[in-house]
This record gives structure tokens, sequence and C-alpha cells, in this order.
């Protein structure tokens, strides 16, 4: 949880993107090289503009402790013009 909080906070200080959310515990069951481990992560929900990826996943590939993080840009169909103008920076 400690380096989460300070990963997004370092991305949102440096307006790479508009918000983190962390979810504190989530257990993740999983397949590493060749065996099935389950541990306890932090997911982390981070906004930001579709043009502003590369950036963000080029500085958490910097920052992550882990050699092969999860980063996975979904596409908004739906955001409401307030929330999305903020994000924008508009």
């Amino acid at each position: 949880m400690e380096k989460a909080r300070d990963v997004c906070t370092a991305v949102v200080t440096e307006g790479l993107a508009a918000c983190a959310n962390l979810v504190p515990v989530i257990e993740s069951i999983y397949r590493w090289k060749g065996e099935v481990h389950n541990d306890s992560e932090t997911l982390a929900i981070l906004k930001l503009p579709a043009e502003g990826f590369p950036a963000l996943e080029s500085k958490l590939f910097e920052l992550h402790p882990y050699g092969v993080p999860e980063i996975v840009g979904i596409k908004a169909d739906a955001v409401n013009a307030g929330y999305l103008n903020w994000v924008c920076g508009k």
C-alpha cells in the first residue's frame, strides 16, 4: 500500500494523471515462472486523457517494484462532461 501511495502521488504530482484511487487489499492468484502464486496487492485506478497513456506507462515502469507490472488502459465510453473536463485539465 505504501509503495502504491508513493507511485500514485508521484504521477499525480507530475501531472501524468488527474486522480488515483487505491483499493488497498485485493487477492491475486496468478501463474508466474511455472508456479501458481497467491498474494495480496493494492489496485490503483488512475484517471487521465488517453493521449497521456504513453507518458504514464513509461513513468510506471520506472517507479513500479514489479518487473512486469499490470498496466491496462481502458477507454471510457461514457463520462459526465464536468468530470471529463476536469480530468482533461479544462
